[in-house]
């Protein structure tokens, strides 16, 4: 068994101490993960290492020499019991990380433990030490844990793997237990909030059973939530059985919560359902080459789009049918969906799958030109998920059918390649759906929505709406109007203005956001002053020529659109 031990008395200056022991081979190479499962970047998490010491079973210090970025090796210690120790920064606010200070102790161990390279099937025991003024903190994790002592953890992991996907939580912590199907749960709040706990476990408790319902079982024997409650953080990331969310605080449920969730808790709830839905859908049915994650360097798949995309599809879906919204609101959500895809410009730029690829330098790292050069495979993938279940629907299946199918496969140790669902909606169908899938994933042409949609009772209509000034997205600063991106299609784009220029006048006048909306509902030709650094540049912008495209969804058969809507 690989032992670790993390205390956490310098919490004030975000430091947690971590000392591992071993039985070591000849020559032992120690690595920390460049990247966490289900977050498609290089992190670099050994940037945050410092001072690697080892000792050997009598105390004395050994040379551990660093020869990779993320690499450590010993020498000449075959079968003797080693020690290393080293801290770990750990101020990172996210779903990713590791963050401790006062109020929240919380670690991913794949960016605070060290692993040893040819022992990652062994066994795992972490003991966690509490300084003595936070011994209250209550323990929030998906490992198994026990507490013998107050301040005093011991969790356990069947092998290295488990234990880099299972962070842990130390805090204040607002929490509430219950089941779905007949599997426990645990649901865990901290942060400053004031949830509506019962109102939380009556809509959670639904979601949960629905989607288990909707497979016929589920991968995992327990369940918890972690979410950290922030003034507007947002996020979450999914562990095979927990998963980890940071939410605003004004998004959990309040206590005057009405019937219908206001729109900031059915974000939340579509945070809780998109996290869950993927204990079945990336932690348990994976790409052929997620089944053993190279953490050292990227996974390359085209396959995002069903990964993302089919849990972006589900996650509103189930909000729907475990009846914690209504139907006009699910329709309101997909209206979003449809209106982010018609208001993306890269959607002629770049497909689905290719955005799939993509993803290591593309998705996590957003810039100004995004939009104009790339698609979400969220997003996209999403609407590609609808189109399948639609298309489907009409030839007698469905993307449920086609899930199980999935699920199914997975355990009976058949994961997703780049054929799987190709082979899966012909066999489904009996009909040859190569030429209709390719459309949808590997070309940018538009989806069929206008076409598929009304053959279940639903219209489809789209319009323009003139609410993106000259192209431009804007925002108010004390040094004039900031250029945050600008459409290429777009009249200012086209004038010469980019991301971010200074507007700091117009037609002669002071410039504000107010006003070049203003200028830009109305024909004409306007002279735009903007600084480009500390260059004060002119130019002429013709105003009357950029829209934004929206969708109009409207039900005009129910008993149609039933077909579709219901499980």
């Amino acid at each position: 068994m690989l032992h670790y031990q993390i205390e956490f008395d310098d919490y004030r200056q975000h430091l947690l101490h971590v000392t591992l022991r071993f039985v070591a081979d000849p020559t032992q190479v120690l690595s920390l993960p460049t990247w966490i499962p289900g977050s498609y970047l290089i992190r670099e998490f050994s940037k945050h290492i410092e001072s690697v010491r080892a000792y050997d079973e009598d105390g004395r210090i050994l040379q551990i020499q660093k020869f990779e970025k993320n690499k450590w090796r010993l020498f000449n210690t075959d079968h003797e019991l080693i020690t290393v120790e080293y801290d770990v920064y750990a101020y990172d606010l996210s779903v990713r990380g590791a963050y401790v200070d006062q109020t929240r102790l919380y670690v991913n161990p794949a960016c605070a433990c060290l692993g040893l390279e040819g022992q990652e099937d062994k066994a795992v025991e972490v003991e966690v030490f509490l300084p003595d003024e936070l011994k209250h903190f209550q323990l929030a994790t998906g490992l198994a844990s026990k507490s013998l002592v107050k301040g005093r953890f011991t969790l356990k992991a069947e092998n290295y793997a488990q234990l880099i996907d299972s962070p842990f939580e130390l805090a204040e912590q607002t929490r509430f237990s219950f089941e779905a199907n007949g599997i426990p749960h645990e649901f865990v709040v901290s942060g400053k909030h004031a949830m509506n706990a019962v109102r939380m476990q009556q809509d959670i408790e639904k979601i949960c059973a629905t989607e288990i319902s909707m497979f016929g079982s589920a991968p995992f024997s327990d369940y918890t939530f972690m979410t950290m409650a922030t003034g507007n953080s947002y996020g979450g990331l999914e562990h095979p059985n927990s998963t980890s969310l940071i939410t605003p605080r004004d998004d959990l449920p309040k206590a005057d919560e009405p019937d219908e969730p206001s729109a900031d808790y059915q974000r939340f709830l579509g945070l809780c359902s998109h996290e869950y839905f993927h204990s079945w859908l990336v932690k348990f049915i994976r790409p052929e080459n997620f089944v053993n994650y190279d953490l050292n360097k990227e996974g390359y798949t085209s396959l995002l789009w069903i990964f993302e995309g089919f849990t972006s599809y589900y996650d509103d879906l189930i909000l729907l049918r475990s009846g914690v919204i209504s139907q006009e609101s699910y329709l309101k959500l997909l209206k979003a969906q449809i209106d982010r895809y018609l208001q993306n410009p890269g959607r002629a730029i770049q497909s689905v799958a290719d955005s799939s690829f993509d993803a290591w330098v593309k998705f996590y790292r957003q810039d100004e030109n995004s939009n104009n050069a790339g698609t979400s495979y969220y997003n996209k993938g999403c609407l590609v998920a609808l189109c399948l279940d639609l298309g489907l629907r009409l030839r007698g299946s469905s993307l449920d059918a086609l899930m199980r199918k999935l699920y199914k496969n997975a355990q009976n140790g058949v994961q997703v390649h780049e054929r799987t669902i190709f082979e899966l909606c012909n066999e489904l169908t009996g009909d040859n759906w190569l030429e209709q899938i390719n459309h949808l994933i590997n070309t940018t042409d538009e989806l069929p929505l206008d076409q598929l949609l009304p053959e279940f009772g639903l219209s489809f209509n789209v319009k323009n709406d003139k609410s993106l000034p000259f192209g431009l997205k804007l925002a108010d600063k004390p040094e004039g109007i900031v250029v945050q991106s600008a459409r290429r299609d777009g009249e200012a784009a086209q004038a010469g203005l980019s991301a971010n220029d200074v507007i700091i006048a117009i037609d002669g006048l002071k410039a504000t956001a107010k006003l070049v909306e203003k200028y830009a509902k109305q024909e004409g030709t306007y002279t735009l002053l903007a600084f480009r650094r500390d260059e004060l540049m002119t130019f002429e912008v013709q105003a009357g020529g950029s829209e934004l495209t929206e969708v109009e969804l409207k039900i005009e058969d129910q008993a149609k659109a039933e077909k579709w809507l219901k499980a």
